[in-house]
């Protein structure tokens, strides 16, 4: 009687380099299949910002007045202050669409197909954030491409400086939907634990008013809206696109959040993590 021969799985060490890029470009090419088969997805996020630049901009333009900030040089219409806050808007939705994604994958077994890679599941977690975040670019450039004709107009070559900052201000959105959705076990109740997360985020920042209009409007709220990490995200966005660089401190919020929202995924992981297959399932 022979005995019967067992093969090991390959161990980390044993994977070769283009193992890992394959990877990326699996799990990336999913997103964007995803991304082209869901057009309705691709139209509300444009449907969002367009209704704020076209609507809400025109009746806000008479009563809120914009001064002279940097990083604009001289006065500028309400369309322009807000344009850096509805690409962020836009980054925001898709983040938590692509959480609602891994939700999804997980409800239906899906992820058992990922769970099955030798890879380090903290490398599939950076790939799956450098995926969603790669696919919220187009629409971001869409919505800035339809806002040029509102007379929202940046440096040509703002178009190019704006794309780390849009890079990473993704992958800090993207983190945090992940992580909020690791609490998530039905999808279900996913859209209601999300209007918790991205209405006060979005309203309590600089997305729609100047700092110092919520400082006019009380001391609290200017204090929450300081806080807010998604207020880092926006100016970050706002000095990018015009080509200035004083955004130390977006930067440094924004990198901060980004790896602080990635350690705590870590964290979590080996005991209720978001990639770990439901009981069960």
């Amino acid at each position: 009687m022979r005995a019967e021969t067992t093969i090991d799985p390959p161990t980390t060490e044993q994977l070769p380099a283009g193992a890992y890029l394959h990877a990326f470009w699996g799990i990336l090419y999913r997103e964007l299949l995803r991304f082209v088969h869901q057009r309705s997805r691709f139209f509300s996020a444009l449907v969002r910002p367009l209704v704020w630049l076209a609507v809400f901009a025109a009746g806000f333009r008479a009563a809120l007045g914009i001064s002279i900030i940097a990083p604009y040089d001289t006065y500028i219409t309400y369309e322009v202050y807000i344009a850096p806050g509805l690409c962020a808007m836009v980054l925001l939705f898709n983040a938590m669409q692509s959480s609602l994604s891994m939700v999804y994958d997980r409800e239906m077994g899906s992820m058992r197909v990922l769970l099955m890679s030798p890879l380090p599941r903290g490398y599939l977690l950076l790939c799956k954030l450098i995926a969603s975040a790669l696919v919220a670019l187009p629409q971001v450039y869409a919505f800035l491409a339809i806002a040029w004709w509102f007379g929202v107009e940046p440096p040509p070559l703002g178009y190019l400086w704006v794309a780390p900052a849009l890079l990473l201000v993704g992958l800090m959105l993207g983190g945090l939907g992940l992580f909020i959705s690791s609490f998530i076990r039905q999808l279900e109740n996913f859209a209601g634990v999300m209007n918790f997360v991205i209405f006060p985020m979005f309203f309590l920042s600089s997305a729609l008013y100047p700092l110092w209009k919520m400082q006019e409007a009380g001391t609290w709220l200017y204090a929450l809206c300081r806080a807010n990490p998604f207020t880092y995200a926006v100016e970050l966005i706002r000095f990018s696109l015009y080509g200035q660089w004083q955004t130390e401190p977006a930067l440094a919020v924004a990198g901060g959040c980004l790896l602080f929202v990635l350690a705590a995924i870590v964290a979590f992981n080996p005991q209720r993590g978001f990639m770990r297959q439901r009981a069960g399932g």
